[in-house]
């Protein structure tokens, strides 16, 4: 984390598929696209999206990857800010992390709704600055 910069207190999340939440920009939902890494390897699919109540923007990307048919699948957060680009074309969403780098992230539960301790450690992992609140 950057030097003389107070942690984050993390924005109130909620998951977009069990919410009324309507994004602010539309082009935000990416939900059910193939993840990349910018090296071309298929890290996994979007399967939610966890979104800022306030701001109504999307934070992280809730992504399954690895395994077969569900099985041993596992389920990795990777913040917004790692988006490189979203391919509409191919719907496709590439980062700038690595497949590995990805599949070694802390570990997330999916049941729980990342509270802003866990998103302090996510932001630092992957090297990004978390929004300021």
């Amino acid at each position: 984390m950057t030097e003389g910069r107070a942690r984050s207190t993390g924005p109130a999340l909620v998951r977009l598929s069990d919410s009324g939440l309507a994004l602010e920009d539309l082009a935000q939902d990416v939900r059910g696209l193939d993840v990349y890494d910018k090296s071309g390897d298929r890290i996994g699919k979007v399967e939610d999206l966890y979104a800022d109540t306030e701001e109504r923007k999307v934070r992280f990307l809730d992504v399954s990857g690895g395994g077969f048919m569900g099985l041993g699948e596992k389920r990795f957060l990777i913040p917004v800010e790692a988006v490189g680009e979203v391919r509409e074309d191919g719907g496709v969403v590439v980062v700038e992390q690595k497949r590995r780098k990805v599949a070694e992230s802390p570990l997330f539960d999916a049941d729980v709704v990342p509270q802003p301790p866990y998103q302090d450690v996510l932001y630092e992992y992957y090297g990004y600055l978390p929004p300021l609140h």
